[in-house]
């Protein structure tokens, strides 16, 4: 689609693009917002992570080195096995990539941010200041003990007193809820801030593995966050999820976490994958061989991570049934992995005579050599007599160190030295970078090679020492030597980084020769103007699109609303609808995520009163900056190129918020899913203990049809708004008793559910049925607590005037979550109430 020229204007159209858009100076750049900034703020404490756990290990390994070593006791090793697993896995590889999307998605789509840019901010400021106290507890022998993994019942208070596990229950569980505050982020802004023309099916694939990424984030991460919570409400208050003796099983952690930890190596791959599949053809100088056939193996590697998890759990005593089921799902995911590599060897091998060998294509090629590797002992580990064999020993340590290094730190080497262009004046040295890549590659090989024969030879993991008679010192002392050598390999990367560094443009523009539009020029606003898309590499089939882009030939090349701007368009195909008005640089994400963060950390110590007040500044400074996030339609219709005219708000449906509120109840529903998959677990498992003989009996029919009363009449009453928002809110009387008549059936349902419950004499701590019945009365205040907040918010903006029948996303968001609290709380209602009454 071609665009006339506009009217131009372009140096007074710049300065004004680069004053609206500029980064905050000194002290006050802790409130920056663009994704550049933020997004390598957050990429490097990622990887400072990945140093810091790096360390751990080589301790670890030196003390391994030999047996009968004495460098570290046993409880430090622990502590030290402990947090270097949890940061590789918690502070790092998922960080990492989130920090990616948020640097390159809107660079890749010519946006000129994501569309919540201060949830970013949140998200990364609360991750920022979380890890590293998080991190610290190391020095301060508050580190946990149990794993990253965390086992119960070892980590239950009888064997775990004091706050070591506690820092991993609330500190883990708080970074979870950030890095899904990151992929709300994400998802919208894949599907809605594309440009004009750019279809999903001319999406980048590195787009696609971010937009599944962050999908399966919704759906996995829940798990792991009502996990740690059960675990930690355990430790805290004794509702016994996790003890046998009173119903609980510690076995429910372990379906808890896996649903979560299975996927989640393929949460870190699927983006690696990406930025393969995105290097990979410029290195060949042809397009990608099998674009749609790597998008559906995407989408079902994505789908199939969530049949594995039990793939971690097979020396358990799990029927053979399922046994069966979930080694077929553990080599069936292998083929769709297989289909990406084989798409990358030929687009390799069709551009073979033009493939270009740098620093980033021999971290390409190591990482296919290695996460091969990786993927072959991942079937042997699939086929359960030889799991039966090797779990729990060095040859799994040894699995899953080649399939997560090798599919994501080498991927990932290869992305920093391929886009640094981008975000430095000065590119990394291609001399050093290759001493980098084979320092690292033989450095690793030589650590982890050695440790499929360890484990054959039955060297169990999770040891601190082992006696020298074993015959197991050569082998360590190898792996031993290799880590030094990959060590030295990222001490010369942080070298070249610290010399070669500096914030600004690159050299020159696409020094590559790229096809996407990451390459574009671009400034501190990202590109000067956003053009229409009709191929999946524009600038191969457009070599003119840079200066026209540069020219503000196409769409939106100025700021008409004198505020931060960018095109959300249809999610499938990418027709301009409005234009978003975005919030700049501020103070507020920056401080509630603080005092997120010292809310959860404080809980830890148990200081309780300090982190009430530091959760009610949070909500506090969240409310201030939620006031201003909806600046109305008083913009009107703006043009954005000769001819093209868009409306600058949009409410309902088409509205990136509404499909944030979409996005956020799928996250509950996965929470509220693994809540009930829980309790229907606990009953299956011991039904005689679950609810033993002399338990009270549920409460009378009438608490609960009171309660589902109490919530349809709600829901009903936001219908009726809904559907006459201009007559409500012309009347301030008549919307706030609307809104707090909601509020008291909510709450009033709630109050009945509970009561109900105490009447009977139920006590959460008598077994796990009271434990479990209880858990769900907890979800349900949750959800009543933030709608309580919403609804007194909404009810402010109305009588401020900021809330009509136009200007109504507060009031859509308010009801959409209200609507589904009631269907969740519907559906707990039949759980709690009926299920027991179906089995008596």
């Amino acid at each position: 689609m071609e665009l006339p020229n506009p009217d131009p204007r372009p140096e007074g159209e710049v300065r004004e693009l680069e004053r609206i858009w500029a980064t905050p100076r000194g002290w006050r750049l802790v409130t920056a917002v663009n994704n550049t900034v933020i997004g390598l703020l957050y990429l490097g404490v990622a990887f400072l992570f990945f140093l810091m756990a790096g360390l751990l290990a080589v301790v670890m390994r030196t003390q391994l080195a030999l047996g009968d070593n004495r460098l570290v006791d046993q409880d430090l090793y622990n502590q030290m096995f402990t947090v270097h697993g949890t940061t590789m896995m918690f502070l790092f590889a998922v960080p990492a990539v989130e920090a990616l999307g948020v640097m390159l998605l809107p660079q890749m789509l010519a946006a000129r941010d994501l569309p919540f840019p201060r949830l970013s901010a949140f998200a990364i400021w609360a991750y920022v200041v979380g890890g590293l106290v998080f991190f610290s507890t190391i020095f301060y022998d508050l580190a946990p003990k149990g794993g990253w993994f965390m086992y119960p019942p070892l980590t239950l208070m009888e064997y775990s007193p004091g706050d070591n596990a506690d820092f991993w229950l609330l500190g883990i569980g708080f970074i979870e809820i950030s890095a899904i505050a990151g992929a709300v982020e994400i998802v919208v802004g894949a599907l809605r801030t594309r440009p004009p023309g750019m279809s999903l099916a001319k999406m980048p694939i590195f787009a696609w593995t971010m937009l599944i990424f962050a999908s399966m984030i919704m759906f996995a991460f829940p798990a792991v966050i009502l996990a740690t919570m059960m675990l930690e409400i355990e430790r805290a208050f004794g509702w016994p999820f996790f003890t046998a003796a009173l119903g609980g099983d510690p076995l429910l952690w372990q379906h808890l976490f896996w649903f979560f930890g299975h996927p989640e190596v393929y949460i870190i791959f699927l983006p690696a994958a990406g930025l393969v599949s995105m290097m990979v053809p410029t290195m060949a100088r042809t397009p990608l061989v099998g674009y749609h056939l790597i998008v559906v193996a995407l989408i079902g590697t994505g789908f199939f991570s969530f049949g594995l998890w039990v793939h971690h759990m097979f020396t358990t005593g799990i029927p053979a049934l399922s046994l069966a089921f979930f080694s077929a799902a553990s080599m069936a995911v292998a083929v769709p992995s297989g289909i990406q590599v084989f798409s990358w060897i030929a687009t390799i091998a069709a551009g073979r005579e033009r493939f270009r060998i740098t620093t980033a294509s021999l971290f390409i090629l190591g990482f296919l050599f290695i996460f091969t590797l990786g993927g072959l002992t991942g079937v042997m580990v699939a086929m359960v007599p030889f799991d039966h064999q090797v779990h729990d020993t060095y040859f799994v340590v040894a699995h899953f160190h080649y399939v997560l290094i090798g599919g994501f730190v080498f991927p990932l080497f290869a992305a920093i030295y391929y886009w640094m262009p981008l975000f430095s004046r000065r590119m990394l040295s291609e001399r050093l970078g290759r001493w980098v890549f084979w320092l690292i590659f033989i450095g690793f090989n030589v650590t982890f090679l050695p440790m499929h024969l360890t484990g054959l030879r039955g060297m169990p993991r999770r040891v601190w020492t082992y006696p020298g008679e074993m015959g197991w010192d050569t082998l360590n002392l190898i792996s031993t030597v290799g880590t030094y050598v990959l060590a030295v390999g990222v001490l010369v990367f942080l070298v070249d980084l610290a010399a070669k560094f500096r914030l600004g443009n690159g050299p020159q523009e696409n020094p590559w020769g790229a096809g996407t539009l990451e390459w574009l020029p671009n400034d501190v606003y990202s590109t000067r103007s956003i053009p229409h898309i009709t191929s999946r590499e524009p600038l191969w089939d457009r070599p003119s699109l840079p200066q026209e882009v540069r020219d503000g030939h196409h769409y939106l090349p100025n700021a008409p609303t004198g505020w931060r701007e960018t095109i959300v368009t249809s999610p499938i195909h990418a027709r301009p609808q409005y234009v978003i008005q975005m919030p700049g640089p501020g103070w507020p994400p920056f401080l509630a995520a603080v005092f997120t963060a010292a809310f959860f950390l404080l809980l830890t110590v148990k200081m309780v009163t300090i982190a009430t007040v530091c959760g009610v500044l949070a909500i506090a400074f969240i409310l201030v900056w939620a006031w201003g996030l909806d600046p109305g339609p008083s913009k009107g219709m703006i043009e954005i190129a000769k001819g093209v005219r868009l409306p600058t708000y949009m409410s309902g449906p088409t509205s990136h918020s509404w499909w944030a509120m979409v996005v956020l109840m799928f996250v509950a529903a996965s929470l509220y899913l693994a809540y009930v998959f829980s309790y229907l677990f606990l009953w299956v498992v011991s039904p005689e203990v679950w609810a033993p003989i002399g338990s009270p009996e549920p409460p009378p029919l009438g608490w609960p049809l009171g309660s589902a009363a109490l919530l349809l009449a709600g829901s009903g009453i936001l219908w009726l708004v809904s559907r006459r928002l201009g007559v409500f809110s012309a009347s301030r009387v008549a919307m706030s008793v609307a809104l707090l008549l909601s509020l008291a059936c909510l709450t009033g349902a709630f109050a009945l559910e509970l009561r109900g419950h105490l009447a009977t004499g139920l006590s959460p701590e008598g077994n796990a049925y009271g434990a479990m019945v209880y858990l769900g009365a907890v979800l349900f205040a949750q959800l009543v607590f933030a709608l309580v907040i919403m609804g007194l918010f909404a009810m402010a903006r109305h009588l401020a005037g900021k809330l009509d029948a136009v200007r109504r996303v507060t009031y859509d968001s308010y009801a959409l979550l209200y609507h589904y609290t009631v269907a969740q709380s519907l559906l707990g209602l039949g759980l709690i109430h009926g299920f027991p009454r179906l089995i008596g």
